[in-house]
């Protein structure tokens, strides 16, 4: 797989919004690596350094009080698999259509880490506020 992003420096950047999203009061997992060299299925790792060769990274925030979650795992070819469910989902699956809810939201063409990082502050944004 190409190398479009680097992801430690994607890692660093999320590392470095963690303490303002735990001020926002989100909870923060842990980062997960998955190792390109590792056999199939490849095992998801919160050890960086357990991981040679990564080929993605992955962040879940939630909001314990409105129960809005992000849900991200950014490749390293420069795309990202990124899922939210919106705040009072519960509420929103039995009154309105399921995209109301939650659902995914488009992410190719990522760049670079710096990219990443502007696309993971407007997904924050549109999930839980601000």
């Amino acid at each position: 797989m190409e190398r479009v992003v680097d992801l430690d420096d994607a890692a660093a950047r999320i590392a470095a919004r963690a303490p303002g999203w735990r001020a926002a009061r989100l909870t923060v997992g842990p980062l997960t690596w998955r190792d390109w060299l590792a056999p199939w299925p490849q095992p998801l790792e919160t050890d960086r350094a357990r991981v040679v060769d990564p080929d993605s990274v992955g962040l879940r925030l939630a909001d314990p009080l409105t129960g809005a979650e992000l849900e991200v795992v950014l490749f390293r070819g420069g795309w990202a698999d990124v899922s939210y469910l919106a705040a009072g989902w519960e509420e929103k699956l039995v009154t309105a259509g399921e995209h109301e809810a939650g659902g995914a939201i488009p992410a190719q063409d990522i760049t670079s880490a710096a990219d990443f990082e502007a696309r993971l502050t407007g997904w924050t944004g549109d999930v839980f506020g601000g």
